[in-house]
């Protein structure tokens, strides 16, 4: 409502805390958003990686080993239901292909990345 009692052309301003309208269609919003130290991403895989240390900020080339993880168990289970319960349901603990890799720092073996086969 305006001063007297009329309806005003304006609607009201938003509420505190808000932020502006979107801009009018065709119109053009540039966002600038400043980000504080960039992060680099390192893709783990089996063989090792050449990295900086996030721990001990060494640059270094890092340690693999491996670990039973969900691949392996679900492999071992599906040797199961198909009848190869007499043993050789174990072989993929034995496989380093099925295994996950646990990829570590030489320097202060500190665990830098995991690569999770399933």
């Amino acid at each position: 409502m305006g001063d007297k009692g009329q309806p005003s052309n304006y609607p009201p301003p938003p509420p505190p805390g808000y932020s502006q309208p979107p801009p009018a269609y065709g119109q053009q919003q540039t966002t600038v958003v400043m980000a504080g130290r960039p992060v680099m991403g390192h893709i783990f895989r089996e063989t090792s990686v050449p990295m900086q240390c996030p721990y001990c900020q060494a640059n270094i080339t890092t340690s693999t080993t491996y670990e039973t993880g969900t691949l392996t168990w679900i492999i071992c289970g599906v040797l199961i239901l198909f009848g190869l319960w007499l043993g050789c349901c174990l072989i993929p603990f034995c496989i380093d292909g099925c295994k996950d890799v646990i990829h570590t720092c030489p320097n202060c073996h500190q665990v830098v990345g995991k690569f999770n086969r399933m």
